[in-house]
């Protein structure tokens, strides 16, 4: 490496790790001018350009990172999200498929970095497929990225949904059961916990629920008109 390249190096790395992108960008291509071969340099490259909604040119960087180091556990996931990004669903799917095997780890093995990346990209997915109406491969998806990251009690919730969209309401009570052993004061789970407990036919339960809401935020309509609304109906039986 000559001095030149070295300087621009070190002052492109400097302005990247400041986020100041407008100085780092055109410093970090004078790099690749005169050397093509720092797989940083392009990672960095196609950071920028994604944040700037330039996809084709960030997956232009990512995918020669990784040409340059097939190892490259941070480019393959700026990969794989930008794919996403541009709907290309399956080349995402086999970047982060790929991630899981590189140097023999598995996803248990990711950092948690890593981790609730790779979850977050499931998530994408999975909503562009509640989107276009496809409920069954959404909750594969969602069950994708909560078994990665288990914790993520917005995860657990958006399973639950789906699983219920489908009469799958055990499955749904399990997962906002979830959520709330990580969160115990999600009030989206505990809400919608109650809601599964009455479609199993446990109103009572279902209430207690809902009056938990309450308790955390008095002023919550929804589980005020849930309360309401099972009042009624004890009152009123059919």
């Amino acid at each position: 490496m000559n001095e030149r390249v070295k300087q621009l190096l070190a002052l492109g790395r400097e302005y990247y790790g400041a986020r100041d992108f407008d100085r780092a960008g055109p410093v970090l291509r004078l790099v690749l001018e005169e050397h093509d071969g720092y797989a940083d340099v392009h990672d960095k490259l196609g950071v920028i350009a994604h944040s700037r909604g330039n996809f084709s040119v960030a997956e232009h960087h990512f995918e020669r990172a990784l040409e340059l180091n097939p190892g490259y556990t941070e480019a393959a996931l700026n990969l794989a999200v930008t794919y996403n990004e541009s709907g290309k669903y399956d080349r995402a799917r086999e970047v982060y498929q790929r991630i899981q095997v590189v140097r023999g780890e598995t996803a248990e093995g990711l950092e948690p970095f890593a981790r609730g990346k790779l979850a977050n990209m499931h998530a994408e997915l999975a909503q562009a497929y509640v989107d276009a109406g496809l409920v069954h491969e959404a909750i594969r998806e969602y069950e994708n990225a909560t078994s990665l990251c288990p914790q993520f009690a917005d995860l657990q919730v958006k399973l639950g949904a789906q699983l219920r969209a489908v009469n799958r309401f055990a499955g749904a009570r399990s997962r906002y059961e979830a959520a709330l052993r990580s969160k115990p004061d999600y009030v989206p789970a505990r809400l919608q916990l109650g809601v599964t407990l009455l479609a199993l036919g446990d109103a009572e339960a279902a209430e207690a629920e809902w009056r938990r809401v309450i308790a955390l935020e008095p002023e919550n309509s929804q589980a005020k008109m849930y309360i309401r609304i099972q009042t009624r109906a004890s009152q009123h039986p059919q």
